[in-house]
């Protein structure tokens, strides 16, 4: 069976599917399919593809409000490229307690979220309400005592054994050969500065991900990228719910009093906690954990973190304790996305995300309802039919980009063939408008015409 791909860009009144011909790196339109820039039967390339896509890119990059969402198919890829190996995948966990009643639940929160089988982040999720039930019957009985301490204690070696599966997609990247290493680098940072190189004048890059790992965070110290989050202070980090518009300038030489964007900066937000994240003395703190690491135990148990354990760790949907909600810190970041996105001239980029958290598509679904807002989908492929889905349930289909498929949704074939250059500077723009002004008029004109020598200069 051939693999489908999925392209619609610019003027495509409809999805165009295409399949591979045979050839390889050729593509022909699926049986059936139809568009205005290619004839059924014959036969194309990147080629083709590239000023269908590259150059409508480029003019949504430049939008005044720009956001990319990166799912956990970046950090697939980005790992894929390196170790030619998957991620540990986010299997469900093994309770003792109340188990049928934890799996059933989970279940049922998964095919709400279009997915057939319930993984660890369903099971947190009821756990977490099981054990708040729980506490309310054992302050009247005490027969519930023991049960609840038992189901808090499983939930504790769960998370540990989470992050430490998590840690080994990071430690399996960090310890690759170091040529695909490199590689792998490579195009992360491509990929990130392509979204990142963006003009002084415009709103700047907000990087948002569901991802718990720190791949992003890697990838933007390699490319000297400023990430800006909600995070103060340099030896433990604290979350901050007030939200400054805090950014970094630089003073040009000679210039006094106007101060200028310093390039390279974005505003990042990690939508379901992190790795590194840990509630602990009321405070949501970030933690030394080096990228890479084995084990995170060691690096809970640091001076200063008096209540620092696994049951703490901050990974989506696991709540602070003594929260007036249980949905901190989460609320706080959920409403940075809404706030971000939700603007008109504005367009959001998703990678590797599958559309499985319905928060997150409640607000994608209220952007599209601005008409100047745009989205561009670009996913590895579509397995379960969630993205096509909610393409179809969203219906503002002209306000929507899709690039799926093996060879769309690749990172080195993106990278390669599709993604805009990933510096748009002032020396590019000046050298555009100097051979326009020189060469833009007829070949017979300019024969006969020599520029004086000052304008030439200009």
């Amino acid at each position: 069976m051939s693999t489908k791909h999925i392209l619609k860009t610019r003027d495509d009144k409809a999805p165009v599917e295409f399949v591979d011909s045979g050839e390889e790196g050729n593509f022909k339109l699926a049986e059936g399919a139809g568009c205005s820039w290619i004839t059924s039967g014959t036969e194309f390339g990147p080629d083709k593809l590239r000023p269908r896509i590259e150059p409508w890119l480029t003019a949504l990059f430049q939008s005044e409000h720009f956001a990319l969402l990166a799912g956990s198919g970046l950090s697939h890829a980005v790992h894929h490229l390196a170790t030619g190996k998957l991620l540990p995948g986010m299997s469900e966990a093994a309770f003792t307690n109340y188990s049928s009643e934890i799996s059933d639940k989970a279940k049922e929160s998964s095919k709400r979220a279009g997915r057939e089988e319930g993984n660890i982040e369903d099971q947190i999720r009821v756990v977490n309400e099981l054990i708040r039930g729980i506490e309310i019957l054992s302050s009247h009985d005490s027969d519930f005592d023991e049960p609840l301490e038992s189901l808090r204690a499983e939930l504790k070696t769960v998370l540990g054994e989470f992050a430490n599966s998590v840690l080994k997609g990071e430690n399996g990247l960090i310890t690759a050969q170091s040529e695909k290493r490199e590689e792998a680098f490579n195009y992360l940072v491509s990929f990130l500065m392509s979204f990142a190189s963006r003009t002084g004048t415009r709103d700047r890059l907000q990087v948002f991900t569901t991802n718990y790992d720190r791949v992003i965070e890697a990838g933007a110290d390699a490319a000297g990228l400023h990430l800006i989050d909600r995070f103060v202070g340099s030896l433990a980090p604290v979350f901050r719910s007030s939200r400054l518009d805090i950014d970094m300038h630089y003073n040009p030489p000679g210039i006094r009093g106007e101060p200028r964007y310093l390039e390279g900066v974005a505003r990042f937000t990690k939508l379901h906690g992190s790795l590194d994240w840990i509630s602990t003395e009321g405070q949501i703190r970030k933690i030394g954990l080096p990228f890479g690491s084995e084990e995170i135990e060691p690096y809970l148990k640091a001076p200063g973190l008096s209540d620092g354990e696994a049951l703490n760790l901050m990974i989506y949907p696991n709540a602070a304790k003594d929260r007036e909600t249980a949905a901190y810190p989460y609320v706080e970041l959920f409403r940075d996305f809404a706030a971000s996105v939700c603007r008109p001239n504005s367009t959001l980029i998703s990678f590797g995300y599958s559309f499985g958290d319905e928060h997150i598509n409640r607000v994608i679904e209220d952007m599209l309802t601005i008409p100047s807002a745009h989205l561009v989908v670009i996913a590895h492929g579509d397995p379960l039919g969630r993205i096509m889905q909610t393409y179809e349930k969203l219906g503002r289909h002209t306000q929507i980009t899709l690039l799926i498929g093996p060879h769309l949704g690749d990172l080195q074939k993106l990278v390669d063939n599709y993604m805009p250059k990933p510096a748009i500077d002032r020396t590019t723009f000046k050298m555009s408008e100097l051979l326009k002004s020189r060469w833009g008029t007829s070949h017979a004109e300019s024969a006969s015409q020599t520029p004086e020598p000052d304008t030439a200069n200009e």
